[in-house]
């Protein structure tokens, strides 16, 4: 298989807490209220995207103590120190000041007391309050920081959205990757990425964007570059896409093995996401933009439970078997009867 990715991109090794809480704001919208070091956001760091729930470390037990991962008190921790005396609730919280925390979200609205809160301050460990459920938010969280901390690789070839399915067109240079793309445009079809696609895997799923240089230009040999943007409006792009099919375009030779009957399912192997792979010969006059509208069409079909390979597959041993037994003609007309359709 010629087709091939380049190495993963190396992980962030750190992102701060300030950038952390800015793109909690501006891009989940979260409300955040700043309780303590909100100046310190810029001297701490996280290094992972696992959260930790601190009680057992409030409890005393810090020998497990993850205390380098985002902390969250919700409901349990706070009710736990709202049952302890003042001088039992300063002595748990310096349980945890004593650590290197890069940050403490308290959930569902829950407030520290200011003499906790001073603590915090003195350490220079920053504390945030959000509205937020317990839950909810550390989904949101999570899945913010998997994506910062996610693996990412560059592929070289054009990804479109063809009936909701992401559909990444890959094949040598000049072999009329881009062409093809911008006919799927034309035809009401959303381009994501021209040239250089960025896939970045979330949990088992990759996510394809172009590039913040090229998103939404395109370049077409012997034309130049071309916004497609501008050209076809908002709606023939979006800037990410979940990729589904890899289709690669090869030039057609005598030798040539090809999947004739589509029940080899082949696939290709992109950041450890195996990802349904096509191979399509092409020759003059051959409709490539249609034959992507079809690749989407049936790669929705067997989504929703319908292979029309293996489908024909069976029509076929139904019949032979019904032949074995002298009950049929394999070669019978597809209707019994003409009606009187004669124009």
């Amino acid at each position: 298989m010629p087709f091939t990715s380049q190495p993963p991109i190396p992980i962030k090794e750190k992102i701060t807490v300030q950038y952390i809480v800015e793109n909690l704001r501006d891009r989940v919208n979260i409300n955040l209220v700043a309780c303590a070091a909100a100046d310190c956001c810029n001297n701490r760091y996280v290094r992972e995207p696992e959260l930790h729930r601190p009680g057992l470390a409030l409890a005393g037990y810090v020998k497990l103590y993850t205390y380098q991962r985002i902390q969250i008190i919700g409901n349990t921790e706070t009710q736990f120190l709202e049952n302890l005396s003042k001088n039992k609730q300063i002595s748990a919280f310096r349980n945890l000041m004593q650590f290197q925390i890069p940050v403490i979200f308290l959930t569902d609205g829950n407030q520290l007391p200011d003499y906790l809160l001073v603590m915090a301050e003195e350490a220079g460990i920053p504390v945030y309050s959000t509205p937020y459920e317990t839950t909810r938010f550390m989904y949101l969280l999570r899945d913010f920081l998997d994506d910062q901390f996610a693996l990412q690789t560059v592929v070289h070839g054009a990804m479109v959205d063809v009936y909701g399915i992401g559909i990444l067109i890959v094949g040598r240079s000049g072999i009329g990757k881009s062409e093809v793309a911008l006919d799927l445009v034309e035809r009401g079809h959303r381009l994501v990425a021209d040239d250089v696609v960025m896939l970045t895997k979330k949990s088992s799923v990759l996510m394809g964007s172009a590039t913040e240089m090229s998103k939404h230009f395109m370049e077409i040999r012997g034309l130049g570059i071309v916004d497609v943007m501008k050209m076809f409006g908002i709606r023939s792009v979006r800037y990410q896409k979940r990729l589904e099919v890899v289709m690669e375009l090869t030039l057609w030779e005598d030798n040539l093995e090809v999947n004739r009957t589509g029940l080899d399912h082949d696939t290709v192997n992109l950041l450890d996401v195996e990802v349904p792979f096509i191979q399509l010969p092409i020759t003059p006059g051959k409709n490539i933009t249609v034959i992507a509208e079809v690749i989407a069409m049936n790669h929705l079909l067997k989504h929703y439970g319908y292979d029309a390979a293996q489908a024909f597959q069976n029509r076929i041993q139904n019949s032979i078997a019904a032949k074995s037994k002298g009950k049929e003609d394999t070669m019978k007309r597809a209707i019994e009867y003409f009606e009187g359709d004669i124009e």
